[in-house]
């Protein structure tokens, strides 16, 4: 993630559907409470949130929708699943949607990581166990180095892949690891103020300064140092998958030239420029986003 070029501080879904191979009903409770892109309070939907045990650890994840194909969604640095929950609602018409909490975020246990391969093979035990087979995976952030990661590592368990405000590489402000080692709530502050349009309204800013500071500091500072640890510009053209690769135009944290260079290395990429939107581009424009990804989904039936 590059360094910020300017001086302000720098980030549901109806019930969960039944009959998940290999899922154990949870007894933790996701409260999606949607905004719209204005900041109008949406209706709050309560899910009780299944999860799976997956290599001693309890992963709890979020699904929606059925069918073909099985979109499996995964957020980024010191996040949850409430990352994508306006996909989970929006195109549950489309696919079977599911967002999973990582390791060590949200509802799930663990203590995180500090490397992406690491998160990717946690990833792609979650698809194991899933069931689902060959699944679409999309990645936010971190989410879509993981993605990406798996792709390259295991083509086999993946169909497509969906990457959002990412980059084939992930640098890291090395004020941010100062910061949030000193004091979280600042660098919690520091980061998510870079991480939405100039236009975006407070109701966003401030949900994602609350799921950010909800997660626990070491988690968020091992996620960071898996990003800046994240590089496969050599290797990302290896890829051979159907991929789509989806940019807000205001995205400071992985501007829009990364995401040009994913869809130049990656033979046959579409890209999605969103305007009007940062890095948040999931919940700041839900509805041009859920049209990308719904077009990109109608090549898997």
């Amino acid at each position: 993630m590059n360094a910020p070029a300017r001086s302000s501080p720098m980030t549901r879904a109806a019930s969960a559907a039944q009959g998940v191979v290999s899922a154990r009903r949870g007894n933790r409770i996701s409260i999606i409470a949607g905004s719209g892109s204005d900041g109008d309070r949406r209706d709050c939907y309560y899910t009780r949130m299944p999860s799976l045990e997956v290599n001693g650890q309890t992963v709890h994840y979020v699904q929606t929708g059925g069918g073909s194909p099985a979109l499996v969604l995964v957020h980024g640095a010191g996040g949850d699943h409430t990352t994508w929950m306006r996909q989970l609602e929006g195109l549950a018409d489309s696919a079977t949607v599911v967002a999973l909490d990582l390791p060590g975020h949200g509802a799930s246990s663990g203590d995180g990581c500090r490397a992406v391969a690491d998160y990717a093979a946690a990833v792609r035990r979650f698809l194991a166990a899933l069931g689902r087979g060959s699944v679409v995976l999309g990645g936010h952030s971190m989410g879509g180095a993981i993605a990406q990661t798996v792709a390259l590592t295991a083509p086999e368990l993946l169909a497509g892949l969906v990457l959002v405000g990412t980059g084939a590489r992930l640098r890291v402000f090395p004020r941010l690891f100062e910061l949030m080692e000193k004091d979280y709530a600042e660098g919690v502050a520091f980061v998510t103020g870079y991480a939405w349009s100039r236009s975006s309204p407070e109701a966003l800013r401030g949900g994602g300064r609350r799921t950010m500071s909800a997660t626990r500091p070491a988690v968020t500072i091992g996620d960071f140092t898996a990003c800046d640890g994240f590089d496969v510009m050599d290797r990302i053209g290896h890829v051979r998958l159907p991929v789509l690769v989806i940019v807000g135009e205001d995205d400071e944290l992985t501007p829009p030239k990364y995401a040009e260079f994913l869809a130049r290395a990656i033979p046959g990429a579409r890209l999605a420029r969103i305007p009007r939107a940062g890095h948040y581009v999931s919940l700041e424009q839900p509805d041009e986003v859920n049209h990308a990804i719904r077009s990109f989904l109608t090549g898997f039936r």
